[in-house]
């Protein structure tokens, strides 16, 4: 990429609003499409715009699309507005345009339907598995056959400043250890996540496609004991509770990102969430 030169992000939420500041920061003019843009901080320059619906302008001289999209809830509906059509606006505007930028794309390793906690790699098939991943399957899909030199990058559960659902748990005593054994589960603090994304921009010739992960596939339990000790919490009790997940039991590789030079600065569970329990960042609204 380019000393400077400009870079739309599509989806300017919290992740997108992180990665955009980054991309100023190495003095790149930053445009943020989302549907309330006077939310945007400065330096990024804000675009109105329903993505759902609408196909974005893209100027001529954008050297790179980040397409970070985030669907309002969980129906399937909602889902496929966001990811599908939302990837196919953004998509028609870029071919409308005569800007031929790196499109980076983020999607979810909820793609990977394994619950047996074997290694997942870029190399696993992405199965889908529940009506949401499965929306994300044919995005991806869409994607290949638009940009096939699109990078996509599937990030692992992100946390931060704001995404604090278990540490919350922990701290009302909602939170529940296994009744058995508890599955693996894997994350990436927002701002490796976007750190990546920032990365992933400026690799001379990346691969089409990353797993962003911390270094450390953790079993729930492990997590929950540890947030319960740094909040001065009694250790949560066995059973049902709001903090387990719903199926799945995986531990993700970020080998092949780490290749590219890329270090997390939260390198586990640990660092992050000692960082979000201290206060450390802010989210973006």
């Amino acid at each position: 990429m380019q000393n400077s030169t400009t870079v739309v992000i599509a989806g300017c939420g919290d992740l997108g609003t992180e990665a955009g500041l980054r991309f100023a920061e190495q003095s790149h003019t930053v445009i943020g499409l989302r549907r309330r843009a006077e939310l945007l901080p400065a330096p990024i320059v804000g675009r109105s715009t329903d993505l759902r619906r609408d196909i974005p302008e893209i100027p001529a001289d954008t050297a790179v699309v980040v397409v970070a999209l985030a669907a309002g809830s969980r129906a399937v509906d909602e889902y496929r507005a966001t990811y599908v059509d939302g990837l196919r606006n953004v998509l028609d505007g870029i071919d409308a345009s005569a800007a031929d930028p790196r499109v980076i794309v983020v999607s979810s390793t909820a793609v990977y339907d394994v619950a047996d906690g074997s290694e997942v790699t870029e190399e696993t098939p992405a199965r889908g598995g529940t009506p949401t991943a499965a929306v994300l399957v044919e995005a991806e899909a869409l994607l290949r056959e638009r940009a096939p030199d699109a990078v996509l990058l599937r990030l692992s559960g992100v946390y931060g400043p704001g995404r604090e659902r278990l540490i919350d748990q922990v701290r009302s005593g909602s939170a529940r250890l296994a009744s058995g054994t508890s599955p693996h589960t894997n994350r990436i603090h927002r701002d490796d996540a976007a750190a990546a994304l920032v990365h992933l921009a400026a690799l001379p010739d990346p691969a089409p496609l990353y797993l962003g992960t911390d270094d450390e596939p953790s079993r729930l339990d492990d997590v929950l004991r540890f947030l319960a000790e740094e909040l001065g919490q009694p250790e949560p009790e066995r059973g049902d509770g709001d903090a387990r997940q719903a199926g799945g039991d995986k531990r993700l590789s970020n080998a092949l990102l780490r290749s590219t030079g890329w270090t997390p600065r939260y390198p586990t569970f640990r660092e992050g969430y000692r960082a979000v329990i201290a206060g450390d960042g802010a989210r973006h609204p």
